[in-house]
């Protein structure tokens, strides 16, 4: 497209997206096209055609107007998409807004001979004039063409009747490469240029892998760090709710003692006030009594006076006479004494209110009772590690209390003079996390609350128990098979423990913290594990008792590929010598005479002979032994209680295959029951297999180094069996299992 381009009359369209290519819908050449024109019409203008070709007349009449009418909309499509000094253009864009648009040639019919050029059609040509549209029919039935065609091939452009087609993207080479220093997935082919040359690539498996361990251990640490805040988060929870129960307390005791306080106060006032009235109504009385005597005494005295002066104008005779009766009568009076002083003084005594019981009460508001005995929780489960435990209490009244005492000491054993040490710790809260302590070992705890006012009584005495430590699994031996493994372990405790669970996770993650399988419930030392053949896993025990589970024990590996077990050297001969890995019997010489050993239950003492622990799974078991060819020895199997007096094969209990070398000889026999069959071998086998198929009842020997059969017994096995090698003379015998199966070995 180039810049600048002027734009077209009538192209007032936006510019179509870079991403695409616009190709012309070419409706009329196309070998696909639909027939969707009227069949009428189209004999029509095939007619037309032909007679311009011909030069014969239309039917209707109309030969010269047809053709002055295709001509004349020719050269006005030309003129009006000014395309008269086009043709140099090839396929390049007009303007910049314009999209490449490619015209398919014409018919010489439809184009009159006019060369391939290109077209911009404009919405405006669109709606002019009905112009047939190049002679095919109406604009509605071309509107109809371009509807049709478009729904059968695909989007096109509406604006400018064109297909769109969009650019193929090249599709880039998947990234198989991580470059560590710019920490990004890059193509192999990229490790090699400068941006990369002197960084450090790795494979984008292995760099996969390792940032999904990254995230495994970030994820294992935020769930530890959630697990301690969420434990935190508790803590504060349970101070919350202690601070408030000790303020809830502490308001209620406040609203007791003024609720009594004002009771004391106004039982003063109603007898104080009872007081007053009645000592008020004591002086009343009083003065109302000294009153009406002063009243009595005065109108005597005013009697007297009238009397006296009546006296006075009588004659004397008279005035003599009364003179001395009124005289004893004055003297009578006088003599009475009048009591002229109040009894009762006007003022009020000092009436001093006694508050000693008020103020007694308002020094007790401060004053806390001793707070009653708290209650101590059994243990909960899951609340103790191997060296402590969590302890957890509460108080069912409404004390209020600043401390607790906790005091614990190791359950006595009952021995006789052991006293146990006590240890006491104060603590806040209704629960303390007591560390320190001793590994599946019983403790007794009591718990004693405080205040101001002094300490509770005791609680009563609650046992509880730390977590078991964790066991010690016997690696050497483990016992497996392609179906099970058999895993036995050391408790590691010196109590007993409720019981242990057994954890699997997949070998083939290292380092995760998943568990593929668990075993719970374990009541031994011993558990069978179901397991996927030819997988490798890694073993964990815990021990578990009330206070919860220890943690896990040194991990163990397991493969899962064969047979694998370990000699059993309780029942080897007192000659021989089992290696340390515990896969090798080595009879070694003897200087002096060789002493008999004492008979024995489980030690063979006629045959130096030796037992495997094979698991007890049925199923197909196979083995090899690694001989001498210049060594006497026997292979085979046993039941557990054969006897271990008699030789291998000189019983219905063991089927065996057995060597002599003697004058550069070999004699080779299969023994059971004391006969064998009429076998020559005449390849020395330096590498014996043996298959133990319990499905089939089966026992087989092979030479390994030449894959061949030497001889199947067909065996009752009623029972389980278990391997079993001798030597007879000096030497040794390297067992090889837990290995897979030979191709010929899986035939028999």
């Amino acid at each position: 497209m180039e810049e600048g381009a002027g734009e077209a009359p009538g192209l007032g369209r936006s510019a179509a997206s870079k991403d695409f290519r616009f190709y012309h819908t070419d409706l009329y050449d196309s070998e696909d096209r639909l027939q969707i024109f009227p069949e009428e019409s189209t004999r029509m203008r095939r007619e037309g055609v032909q007679a311009e070709m011909t030069h014969e007349p239309m039917r209707g009449g109309v030969k010269g107007k047809a053709q002055r009418d295709l001509g004349e909309e020719v050269d006005e499509l030309v003129h009006l998409y000014g395309l008269e000094d086009d043709h140099d253009l090839g396929d390049e864009f007009i303007e910049e807004n314009t999209p490449r648009i490619e015209v398919s040639e014409y018919p010489s019919y439809m184009m009159m001979g006019s060369e391939q050029r290109d077209w911009r059609l404009t919405g405006e040509a669109a709606q002019g004039e009905d112009l047939g549209f190049m002679g095919w029919g109406s604009v509605g039935q071309c509107q109809d063409l371009r509807e049709a065609y478009r729904y059968s091939h695909g989007r096109a452009s509406e604006e400018y009747e064109c297909y769109v087609i969009p650019e193929e993207e090249d599709e880039e080479e998947a990234a198989d490469v991580f470059c560590v220093t710019c920490k990004t997935p890059i193509r192999a082919s990229e490790k090699d240029q400068d941006e990369h040359k002197q960084h450090e690539v790795t494979p984008l498996s292995k760099a996969l892998e390792s940032a999904k361990d990254e995230i495994h251990k970030n994820m294992y640490k935020l769930e530890k760090q959630i697990i301690e805040m969420e434990n935190f988060a508790s803590h504060l929870e349970e101070v919350f709710i202690t601070v408030e129960e000790n303020f809830g307390r502490q308001e209620q005791n406040f609203e007791s003692h003024y609720n009594e306080i004002l009771e004391t106060l106004s039982q003063k006032y109603e007898e104080k006030i009872q007081a007053l009235g009645e000592k008020k109504k004591e002086k009343l009385e009083a003065l109302y009594g000294q009153l009406v005597n002063c009243g009595e005494n005065l109108d005597t005295c005013k009697e007297l006076m009238e009397t006296i002066e009546e006296m006075c104008h009588e004659e004397k005779v008279d005035f003599i006479k009364d003179a001395v009766a009124m005289a004893d009568r004055l003297g009578k009076f006088l003599q009475t004494k009048t009591d002229v002083e109040i009894s009762a003084q006007p003022d009020f005594e000092d009436q001093t209110l006694d508050f000693s019981d008020v103020e007694e009460l308002m020094g007790s508001i401060n004053t806390i009772p001793a707070p009653s005995a708290p209650v101590i929780n059994p243990q909960a489960p899951n609340s103790a590690t191997g060296s402590s435990v969590r302890v957890c209490w509460s108080l069912y009244s409404d004390d209020t209390v600043e401390s607790y005492q906790l005091s614990y000491r190791p359950v006595q054993d009952g021995s006789p003079g052991k006293e146990q040490t006590e240890f006491t710790m104060t603590v806040k809260e209704t629960y303390c996390s007591v560390t320190n302590l001793l590994p599946n070992t019983q403790y007794e705890f009591w718990v004693t609350a405080q205040n101001r006012a002094g300490l509770s009584p005791t609680s009563e005495r609650a046992v509880y128990m730390t977590a078991p430590c964790p066991p010690i699994i016997k690696s050497k031996e483990i016992r497996s098979c392609e179906e099970a493994a058999l895993i036995s372990w050391e408790s590691g405790n010196l109590n007993p423990v409720d019981s242990y669970t057994v954890e699997l996770t997949q070998a083939e993650t290292p380092g995760a913290s998943g568990v593929t399988e668990c075993v719970v419930g374990i009541p031994t030392c011993e558990c069978l594990v179901q397991l996927q053949p030819r997988q490798n896993y890694t073993i964990y025990v815990r021990a578990l008792n009330v206070g919860g589970p220890s943690a896990r024990s040194e991990p163990a590996t397991v493969h899962t590929t064969g047979s694998y077990f370990p000699l059993n050297e309780h029942t080897c001969h007192p000659w021989l010598t089992v290696s340390e890995d515990g896969l090798t019997v080595v009879r070694s010489e003897r200087r002096g005479p060789a002493k008999e050993p004492v008979p024995s239950d489980t030690q063979f003492t006629r045959c130096a002979a030796v037992m495997g622990n094979l698991i007890r799974v049925r199923g197909r078991h196979y083995w090899e032994v690694e001989v001498d060819e210049c060594l006497d020895y026997t292979v085979g199997v046993a039941f557990e209680d054969v006897p271990r007096q008699e030789d291998l094969g000189a019983n219905r209990l063991s089927w065996c295959m057995r060597h002599a070398f003697a004058s550069s000889r070999h004699k080779y026999e299969f023994l059971h029951n004391k006969t064998t069959p009429d076998i020559r071998i005449t390849v020395p086998p330096k590498k014996i297999g043996i298959l133990l198929d319990y499905e089939n009842a089966k026992l087989s020997f092979f030479n390994v180094d030449i894959s061949q059969h030497l001889y199947t017994f067909s065996c009752q096995l009623h029972q389980f069996v278990h391997p079993c090698f001798s030597l007879e003379k000096p030497g040794y015998l390297k067992i090889n299992n837990g290995i897979s199966m030979p191709e010929h070995v899986t035939f028999y």
